[in-house]
């Protein structure tokens, strides 16, 4: 065959090895978008949220409570993906700021530079986004050394960025093997398999109880203990031991929810997210203007718990002049277009 005849023959598309690849970005195409263009329309479709993709929760919702105003300044809290930052940029107008923090310097920076390309594209100066290197319970400290507060409204989304679940060796999740490490900032602390080491039955049923709400918290401590897992498939498959032992009507009902909340349990510890989360709430007062917006979207019923409590407590001070009566719940499309929503409760506050 001529080198002609072989440059118009039409190329095959490329198949991975096997019927169950190995590698993460060969069992997920969407994560090829060049290779793979339908496979993001097909995914969503199916109402599913594709690998490596992120959509921001309760958008809407968020924009109608902070009602952000040309010139105003933004506080998000929890940067992440961007998807809230970028919207809240553009109602702020070429006269407004915001002011992001994320403790995650993979993530942070990716984002940082994502929004500022849109932000040269929209021929904004790119001054109207800081970015804070922090966790968000310094949030006060950080605002009060650049002089930047008070703020006009504030944003914190409690959960994880899709990028952060769908990176294997960010540990998030078991839908493939990687380290059980589930740090926000890998450059800090021990990830969580060398907490799981040094821990006894005891003490991994307690966070079990107190982080995730886990109710057969002794019997996968016990297996964890036993089995000492380090990767996020060998803990799937202690909890999976652990969970053999019920009857077939608690497995089925229960599904892959007990290994989801030991994920969460040992993320909550390794990240001290608790504590993290009370003091930005305590703190949230201080660098607020009169009339602040503020808005906290949370996953789990510790950290709505904790939200629910604050804003109670400085509404009854008179310290927020309204509170949201109830929390607010992603709409039954949203539900359908992104399922990561399903779990998200969101609650606000306005200063008094």
């Amino acid at each position: 065959m001529s080198e002609q005849e072989s440059s118009n023959k039409p190329k095959r598309r490329v198949r991975y090895n096997g019927t169950h690849p190995r590698r993460f970005h060969e069992k997920y195409k969407e994560l090829n978008p060049e290779k793979y263009p339908e496979e993001l329309e097909k995914i969503k479709a199916r109402g599913q949220t594709p690998a490596g993709s992120h959509i921001p929760i309760c958008l809407k919702e968020i924009l109608q409570i902070l009602n952000p105003r040309p010139g105003e300044v933004a506080l998000d809290a929890t940067l992440g993906y961007g998807g809230h930052s970028q919207a809240l940029l553009q109602e702020l107008g070429v006269s407004g700021k915001l002011i992001a923090l994320d403790q995650d310097p993979i993530e942070r920076q990716k984002t940082t530079e994502r929004l500022h390309q849109w932000l040269e594209a929209e021929h904004r100066p790119l001054e109207q986004l800081i970015v804070g290197p922090i966790n968000f319970c310094e949030a006060r400290s950080f605002l009060n050394q650049q002089k930047l507060g008070p703020v006009d409204m504030v944003l914190a989304d409690l959960g994880l960025s899709s990028m952060q679940i769908d990176t294997p060796e960010r540990g998030f999740s078991f839908k493939v093997d990687g380290p059980f490490d589930l740090r926000m900032n890998p450059e800090k602390g021990e990830p969580a398999y060398v907490h799981l080491q040094k821990m006894d039955v005891e003490e991994i049923r307690h966070i079990l109880v107190e982080y995730s709400d886990e109710r057969r918290a002794q019997q996968i401590a016990g297996q964890l203990v036993k089995d000492k897992p380090k990767t996020t498939l060998e803990v799937a498959t202690s909890v999976e031991k652990a969970m053999s032992k019920m009857s077939p009507k608690i497995r089925k009902e229960e599904g892959s929810t007990p290994i989801r909340r030991v994920f969460q349990a040992f993320r909550i510890l390794v990240n001290d997210e608790f504590s993290a989360l009370d003091q930005f709430l305590e703190n949230i007062p201080s660098f607020t203007k009169s009339g602040a917006r503020i808005a906290i979207l949370s996953f789990h019923s510790g950290e709505d718990r904790r939200v629910k409590k604050s804003f109670q407590s400085y509404f009854r001070s008179s310290v927020y002049r309204e509170i949201s009566p109830d929390i607010i719940r992603p709409s039954f499309s949203e539900q359908q277009q992104n399922p990561r929503s399903k779990s998200a409760k969101l609650r606000w506050a306005i200063r008094a």
